[in-house]
């Protein structure tokens, strides 16, 4: 009843604070697990029983001044978050003044520059992520089209006993753009849009090491470039990080770079897109000996599509390696015109994208090993090896029959390098895997709606005999029930199974039901049902998250 309350209070508080001109926004979230222990997929049930996270973020704006908090608490933490989240207490809190012309924020804070290569502060509740800064933010912008961004504090680190931990490290940088459109109107009445930026970036750790004379300052700089003319756009941005031994890289004191580029077109009905991604050496962290996801100042983007499916999202998901790695990625989307034979009455849907990653040549000729500089191997832009790290082909056909049904089939196909990303403890090397999809919607009125999609995985691969074997943890089928009585309720149940594993016993059934209401601006669900143990990744950033085995309610609203 008292989170019932909580917004309804918030939402009158809201109301009169408008009235003399102060505006309230922010929103709660809660998240509550009861948990079983299952010694069958190997669910633990904790001291307390059970757990939970809790936000509430409340935002205050009066004409050009903004303030705002963020009220948290893990009575324990979800399983999976980092064990030094504990306690309840302020864990986001900040000010702020805004023109047209200047923007600052004192406190913590999110920033990007480009696309995240050099500097990213996010927070990604769903991975555990939060590295916000705590310091200063700045945005000058004297002229239109012509924006200069500043940062300067320390990353977000911990929570522990209800206080905010920030790291030891000092993050400082800067970022300028010039959209050339609007600076000075330069291009405004052309076809041709342009944009360039450039950053940099650099961290103070007075970190020691008993062998090594760790530098002190570490600095990234680069550029970036965007163009787009008539159909056609192309985004590009290239990052230098000088030498920053750390423990991802076994202390070594090579450069690093980052290359990300698209090229893209777009019309009616058709859309392609190319990638490509070359990075070597691009840990950039608060502090070199932080690992996991912890105290990350850049971000590497995924050449990979997010998968929403729960066998293609959930067995094998692929992490970016900022060690090292080549991608691309190509993804075509096409309308088959409706009213057409192979169109339909409402056109056709069709999908195709293929991604691939590989390791890059690092070359130990004219090397010395022995240098006391540490400098192990020298490579190249885009130099990649036969080295497969992941690779994704699928293709997704949608088609609307009429005003009732909606149908679509996907395909897809992994190769996965269980050794370079590891998501099983039952598989070694390379994993090769195919998924099949049908997807069935059936709207029975204006209301109420019933949604099924069926799912299989399977493994296959030939050994020098010519045999076909299955691998890893065999095969996998998954049902899924949705119905929806629009706009309130939701119930949904899915089956997870692993029916083809090779150990009997391990052929279980990850059997979850859901049920969920909507009022206005709050949302509750209700899951009980069993998750199993593995990894978790959006956009390329992964947790591991453990087996669980109980009941999970969530609460959220806004206002």
């Amino acid at each position: 009843m008292k989170r019932l309350l909580l917004p309804i209070f918030l939402g009158t508080f809201s109301a009169i604070a408008q009235q003399e001109g102060l505006n309230v926004t922010g929103n709660v979230e809660t998240t509550f697990q009861y948990l079983n222990e299952d010694t069958l997929i190997g669910a633990k049930q904790p001291a307390e029983k059970a757990v939970l996270n809790n936000y509430a973020l409340v935002n205050f704006t009066y004409k050009n001044f903004r303030a705002g908090t963020r009220f948290e608490s893990y009575l324990p933490h979800l399983l999976g978050y980092p064990d030094r989240y504990s306690g309840s207490g302020i864990g986001y809190r900040y000010a702020g003044y805004s023109t047209e012309q200047l923007d600052f924020t004192v406190g913590n804070f999110y920033e990007q520059f480009g696309n995240g290569m050099i500097f990213r502060s996010y927070e990604q509740r769903q991975l555990g992520i939060d590295n916000c800064m705590d310091g200063l933010n700045l945005r000058f912008r004297p002229v239109p089209g012509f924006e200069l961004k500043a940062v300067y504090g320390k990353m977000r680190y911990s929570f522990t006993d209800g206080k905010l931990v920030n790291s030891d490290g000092i993050v400082r940088g800067f970022d300028g753009s010039i959209d050339f459109s609007n600076f000075y109107n330069l291009l405004a009445d052309s076809k041709f849009k342009l944009v360039i930026g450039g950053s940099f970036v650099s961290k103070y750790q007075k970190a020691t090491h008993a062998l090594y004379n760790m530098p002190q300052n570490v600095g990234s700089y680069g550029g970036r470039v965007e163009m787009k003319y008539g159909r056609f756009f192309m985004n590009a941005e290239y990052i230098i990080k000088e030498n920053d031994p750390s423990f991802d890289n076994n202390y070594i004191f090579n450069n690093g770079h980052a290359a990300y580029a698209n090229l893209g077109y777009t019309q009616k009905g058709l859309g392609i897109i190319l990638y490509a991604k070359s990075i070597d050496n691009m840990s950039f962290r608060a502090n070199p000996d932080a690992s996991l996801t912890d105290l990350n100042i850049n971000f590497l983007p995924a050449l990979t599509k997010s998968h929403t499916e729960n066998l293609a999202a959930t067995l094998y998901p692929y992490a970016t390696q900022p060690v090292g790695e080549v991608a691309y990625q190509a993804d075509i989307f096409y309308k088959i015109p409706k009213e057409t034979k192979l169109g339909g009455k409402y056109g056709t849907e069709i999908n195709i994208n293929f991604a691939t990653s590989y390791r890059p040549v690092r070359h130990t000729s004219g090397v010395d090993l022995a240098d006391s500089s540490r400098v192990t191997y020298q490579t190249n832009l885009f130099d990649k090896s036969d080295s497969l790290y992941y690779r994704d082909f699928n293709i997704e056909i949608k088609r609307t029959l009429n005003k009732r049904w909606k149908v679509g089939a996907k395909y897809f196909h992994f190769d996965f390098n269980n050794s370079v990303t590891v998501v099983s403890k039952d598989a070694h090397g390379m994993i090769n895997c195919h998924i099949a999809v049908v997807d069935v919607q059936f709207k029975i009125n204006k209301k109420h709606s019933l949604r099924t999609e069926l799912q299989g995985l399977w493994t296959r691969t030939v050994d020098i005999s010519g045999v076909p074997t299955k691998q890893d943890k065999g095969d996998w089928a998954t049902f899924l029930l949705e119905y929806n009585i629009s706009p309130k309720f939701y119930f949904a149940v899915m089956d997870q199974y692993n029916y083809g594993n090779p150990i009997e016993s391990r052929r279980v059934h990850y059997l979850i039901g859901t049920a969920g209401y909507i009022f206005g601006a709050s949302r509750i669900s209700v899951l009980y049902g069993k998750q199993r143990e593995g990894i978790f990744c959006i956009g390329g950033v992964c947790r591991t998250v453990p087996a669980t085995n109980g009941l999970t309610i969530t609460f959220t609203t806004s206002f």
